[in-house]
Order: C-alpha cells, then sequence, then structure tokens
C-alpha cells in the first residue's frame, strides 16, 4: 500500500546475545541480523523489553548499537530501532542522540516508569523535550506503550497532542497492551495518521484491520516468517486467516514459559542453530527438561 509509514513492517524485539558472564557477545550479532533478516523481518528493535533494555548501562547499550550499525551495511533496507526509554530524561535524551547520530532509523521509548501515576501533561512535557533536543526533524520516535509492565501508559488524548505538535517526529507507538478493544480505539481515532506496531502476535491481523501498520514481537526472534506472511497477504488484500491462525497457536504455546527472553534464548539454539544466549540477573537461565518440553510443544505447531 502506498500510503504506509517509512517504518512499516515486521519487527523482532530482538534478544540481546550474552556470554555465560554476561558480557555482550559481539561476535554473534551478524549471524542474528542476516538470520532475522532472512526469515521475513523488515528490522530489529534493540533493547526493548525481550532484550532485557533496563538490565544494560547506558555504555553497554552503546557497544551493541555501534556493533549492530557496522552490520547493517550488508543487509540493504534492514531497519534498526533503538530501545531508548528510561525513566531518566537525561539519560534517554543521551540514548536516543546516540541512536540517531550513529544512523538508527527509529526509537523506541518507555514512559518514565518510576513514577506510576504521572499525568498527561506531565508525559507531553517529558516526551516534549526528548524529541526537542534528540531527534532530528526527519527521524522517528515511537512511544512503548506497554502498561502491565511500566504501570504508565499513553492515553488517545497524549498520542493525539504529541502527534499534534511533532507530526513527523512522534511517529506512533509500539502497541504492547494485549488490548483489542485498545488496538480498535486507536484506529477509530487515528486512521493511518498514527503509526501503530502491534505487540502481541496473535492479535496481528486484528491490528492490520483497524489501521496499525506492523509488529514488532518477541516471539517474531523464531517466527518471524509466519508474522512476514500474515503482513503480506493483509498488504497483497489476501486473507491471512490461516496464516494467523498457526501464528497465534505458537505465540500462545510461547506464553506458557515466559518471560521471553528466558525461553528464547533457550529455544534459539534448538531451532535455529544459535549460540545458547544467557540471561541478566533477575532472569534465571530455563532447565534443560523445561527447554525440550517448550521445543517439543513449538516444534509440532511450527
Amino acid at each position: 500500500m502506498s500510503d504506509l509509514h517509512p517504518l512499516a513492517g515486521i519487527y523482532a524485539a530482538a534478544v540481546t546475545p550474552l556470554k555465560a558472564d554476561s558480557t555482550l557477545d559481539l561476535e554473534a550479532v551478524p549471524v542474528f541480523l542476516r538470520l532475522l533478516a532472512a526469515r521475513g523481518c523488515h528490522g530489529v528493535l534493540l533493547f526493548g523489553t525481550t532484550g532485557e533494555g533496563p538490565s544494560f548501562s547506558p555504555k553497554e547499550r552503546e557497544t551493541l548499537l555501534r556493533s549492530v550499525r557496522v552490520y547493517r551495511q550488508q543487509l540493504p533496507g534492514f531497519r534498526l530501532l533503538a530501545g531508548t526509554g528510561t525513566p531518566s530524561l537525561s539519560e534517554t535524551i543521551d540514548l536516543t542522540k546516540l541512536a540517531f547520530d550513529i544512523g538508527y532509523d527509529g526509537v523506541v521509548v518507555l514512559p518514565p516508569y518510576y513514577f506510576r501515576k504521572p499525568t498527561d501533561e506531565g508525559l507531553f512535557k517529558w516526551f516534549s523535550e526528548l524529541i526537542t533536543k534528540a531527534v532530528p526533524k526527519d527521524k522517528y520516535l515511537l512511544g512503548y506503550h506497554i502498561p502491565g509492565m511500566t504501570g504508565v501508559g499513553f492515553s488517545l488524548d497524549l498520542l493525539a497532542r504529541l502527534k499534534d505538535a511533532f507530526p513527523t517526529q512522534f511517529a506512533g507507538i509500539k502497541d504492547s497492551s494485549h488490548d483489542e478493544t485498545f488496538a480498535v480505539e486507536l484506529g477509530k481515532h487515528f486512521g493511518r495518521d498514527l503509526l501503530v506496531l502491534n505487540g502481541t502476535d496473535s492479535l496481528l491481523h486484528h491490528a492490520l484491520k483497524n489501521h496499525a501498520q506492523g509488529a514488532i514481537t518477541a516471539p517474531a526472534n523464531l517466527i518471524s516468517d509466519g508474522l512476514r506472511e500474515v503482513w503480506d497477504l493483509y498488504q497483497q488484500g489476501q486473507d491471512p486467516t490461516e496464516a494467523q491462525a498457526r501464528v497465534t497457536e505458537q505465540r500462545h504455546i510461547l506464553e506458557k514459559y515466559t518471560p521471553f527472553p528466558v525461553v528464547l534464548k533457550a529455544l534459539l539454539p534448538r531451532l535455529l542453530e544459535l549460540p545458547r544466549w544467557s540471561v541478566k540477573p533477575p532472569l534465571e537461565e530455563m532447565g534443560e527438561a523445561k527447554a525440550e518440553q517448550a521445543f517439543k510443544e513449538l516444534s509440532e505447531a511450527m
């Protein structure tokens, strides 16, 4: 469709490659990126929830962001998004500036989540300062709407106000509310004027029918080919119901073994021959018996 946003498409909310000592496995980065691109991802989000973003220091984030940027040249058209949100406005500004300075296409920003009941006015001021100081006029910021995790979300009024104030820079949201009704409300209120990338694999077709333009999900680390099939069929005017049913079944299996960073890092070496990466505390590795059970269930659904 000709009216799609430049960032429309399917993204993996990538796990962060970690060695057993919790240091970054930078040598694995190019293999991981090529694999995601080959399996249908239009791009990748680094340091989102699945990437354990809040567990990493600014220096660690910079190291991986720069490493990934080096390899992107091998994947023409592959888009890079960085999770840069923290409770600190100044730190978020610095991370966001960094992402754009080194050539990222967009950032995905959590609202400041330490204070759980900010007003829309307070959030508008926070994001306005961030955008004004850190987002170039021709680049894009997506708000990260995951109230179940952060306790802070984006109201329709706040979204409208930010979109009016920054029509290009405030591109839209990653909607990880897992709320079918909210997806409908977004579509009714904004149409395609607001870029919505859904965060729930099982709701992708539903979201697309309500003017969403893609998805950023954790299971896309493993099932991006199915998500891309749903997206492609919908863009072609065909019915993706069967493809969506397979994706939904796979998502529901993975949900039994959350948190996602743990189960994905256990399954990636079994399904896609990647290294067995560690997770950062307080997350704990999945035991072998449980990992084998998850592998068996997911394999049967693929």
